[in-house]
């Protein structure tokens, strides 16, 4: 049989799109697995995107659903919005990932399973009477049984390492295995192996020869006769880079602080989906920034204040838990009108809930979960890449408008990847700042009041504490205009509301724009954070049907775009799908007064563009014409 490239070229067959769903216990590596299938289709020039889905517990008993952990990769020559709603090839390590994961594979996807976990103990901890495998219960599917740790064990005879060592590297065969068929490159594998174990060599190699294994098992078995190519995607030209939501978001805070030429202060404590900002941001202190994981999250956010004072950038990440308790110290950070980044990255609430699902059920806390009136700009980035451009624009309303800044990601975002287009740092906003270095107390007294403030902008100037002439203090209770001293007046009280009220709505946010590609379109489907993508590829999916659609999203939900109110009331219809119970909808019900209508989903789980398809495509079809 001749080949090409390594490859038989009888049996290619060309995609535009694959979704790949790698699952198995939560030890076996799944995610590493799935994250190097995914730089190696970003490196080929795929347009991609991720769903990591992990279970909450640190080690559930092994084999177990509860234990389940599996990584799903769409790739396509083509630019897609969302991770895929079904795998078209799904791998499974062990029944427990199979019985959790089947139902999720179409008639006649492909299902690649690892034949030596199917155990008569294995299948009883799921609830298997019969192994599936041989009782015909999956013949719809495409299935190929590959003993995978015993290959592996046999590829690893020599390498010195005990049975259980090399059994572990199953996944690496799994791997190789998938590169085969989908024609990846292995090069940037077997450099990665080396550079993440390079202080136990023995590993490495042992990893590197699993790998080759799996690419060596496909192209001899003829057990798979088709290989498939998924071509290059057409992307705007420049240099990218795969990258995950909060690897965005810290290197957002990190170009924010070189373009504000402040030093950044991240003070934290950790909590899932929001650590991996931590560790980022750790490793860069190169470029002046200093990380505090604190002794809880009171403390972290209090640090951060306290910076923020000094004249640092302060930072503080955290999930709804965790914001539930910042919230008096961003109560004080409103009222003291000073600077504060505060990254909230949603997960299914309340209390602890699901730590590692995602949700969007932050925003009604974002928006009035403190006491008094205390409003802060609220903002969300659309996409795991769109993170850094939202950290710099957090940063830009923080810095100019001296406030508090809440930006609601969520686990969809944080954990998933996608490419990201390195920008032109010269491109990027200018965000310094003017400090007070003068007193400006405008009766002529030589003093410096903090609250005098910009007539534009209404933020008060912001002096650096130990500049010489403008002592001032600050704290939590009532400052009087201008001057700050404490004040239990009653009508500058009520002024003060009103003024920081009048800032944060007066900050200049863009207007909100249309997709309506037919500009006849009756229906508007509007979201917020990542439910951008399955509603834009349900939109394409409704237009592909012969039926008009228009789409816009939210990126800034306080204040909310000036012209908001007149896109609502100009369609028949207006639909907003969302990972709550409402809570968009309910406040566009009260402030614009349009009966804009639900779809909600609290499942832990993004929306699949089928299901959204489904329901945009009643709504249309129920408008009269």
């Amino acid at each position: 049989m001749s080949t090409t490239n390594g490859h038989r070229s009888n049996g290619t067959r060309k995609l535009n799109r694959v979704v790949i769903r790698f699952a198995g216990d939560s030890g076996d590596g799944m995610q590493l697995t799935g994250d190097r299938f995914t730089s190696e289709a970003a490196a080929f020039g795929n347009d991609l995107a991720t769903l990591p889905n992990f279970p909450a517990e640190i080690r559930a008993p092994a084999g177990t659903l509860p234990g389940v952990s599996s990584f799903q990769l769409h790739f396509a020559d083509y630019d897609i919005l969302t991770p895929g709603d079904r795998p078209d090839v799904l791998v499974a390590m062990n029944p427990a990932a199979l019985k959790a994961n089947i139902g999720d594979l179409p008639h006649g996807g492909i299902l690649i399973v690892n034949t030596d976990e199917f155990s008569k103990r294995n299948l009883s901890k799921v609830g298997y009477d019969a192994n599936p495998l041989e009782n015909g219960e999956l013949e719809r599917y495409a299935v190929h049984q590959v003993a995978m740790a015993t290959i592996t064990q046999g590829a690893l005879e020599g390498s010195g390492l005990g049975k259980k060592d090399a059994e572990r590297c199953k996944n690496m065969f799994a791997l190789g295995l998938l590169s085969w068929m989908y024609h990846r490159p292995t090069e940037g594998t077997e450099r990665f192996l080396r550079e993440k174990f390079a202080k136990k060599p023995q590993i490495a190699e042992a990893n590197i020869l699993a790998f080759r294994a799996g690419w060596n098992y496909g192209e001899t078995t003829e057990a798979f006769a088709v290989t498939y190519e998924v071509a290059p995607a057409k992307l705007p030209t420049g240099t990218y880079r795969q990258i995950t939501g909060n690897t965005a978001l810290a290197y957002g805070i990190v170009a924010a602080g070189q373009r504000s030429g402040l030093p950044v202060f991240l003070g934290t404590y950790p909590i899932t989906p929001a650590s991996d900002v931590l560790h980022e941001l750790a490793k860069h202190k190169n470029f002046g920034v200093t990380t505090f994981q604190a002794e809880d999250e009171i403390a972290g956010v209090g640090a951060a204040l306290g910076a923020s004072f000094g004249g640092a950038l302060g930072v503080t990440t955290t999930s709804g838990p965790g914001l539930a308790l910042k919230s008096e110290t961003i109560g004080l950070a409103v009222t003291l009108e000073l600077p504060l980044l505060v990254c909230d990255i949603q997960r299914g609430g309340p209390s602890t809930g699901l730590p590692t699902k995602t949700e969007q059920a932050d925003l009604l806390q974002a928006l009035y979960g403190r006491n008094g009136e205390s409003p802060v700009p609220v903002i969300a980035p659309c996409s795991p890449a769109d993170c850094f451009e939202a950290a710099l624009e957090a940063a830009r309303i923080a810095l100019a408008y001296r406030t508090p800044v809440l930006l609601l990601s969520d686990g969809a975002i944080a954990n998933g990847s996608e490419p990201w287009l390195i920008p032109n740092v010269d491109q990027l906003p200018d965000l310094r700042v003017e400090f007070a270095t003068e007193p400006n107390a405008p009766d002529g007294s030589g003093e410096f009041w903090p609250y005098v403030r910009d007539p534009e902008t209404l933020a008060r100037e912001w002096a650096v504490p130990g500049t010489p002439g403008l002592e001032h203090r600050v704290g939590g209770l009532e400052k009087a205009d201008g001057k700050g001293n404490i004040s239990y007046d009653p009508d500058n009280h009520d002024k003060m509301v009103r003024l920081r009220e009048a800032k944060i709505d007066g900050v200049q946010v863009p207007d909100i724009t249309v997709d309506d590609p037919d500009g006849d379109a009756r229906v508007l489907v509007l979201g917020w954070g990542s439910s951008f993508g399955p509603i834009g590829a349900a939109c394409r999916r409704v237009r592909a049907q012969g039926m008009s659609i228009a789409q816009a999203h939210l990126r800034y939900l306080n204040p909310m775009p000036g012209n908001l109110g007149d896109v609502l009331r100009s369609y028949d219809k207006v639909i907003i799908p969302e990972m709550n119970l409402g809570q968009l909808a309910m406040l566009l019900r009260a402030r614009y007064l349009v009966d804009v209508q639900s779809y909600t989903k609290v499942a832990g789980l993004p929306f699949r563009a089928e299901e959204l398809q489904n329901v945009l495509t009643e709504v249309v079809q129920g408008v009269p014409a």
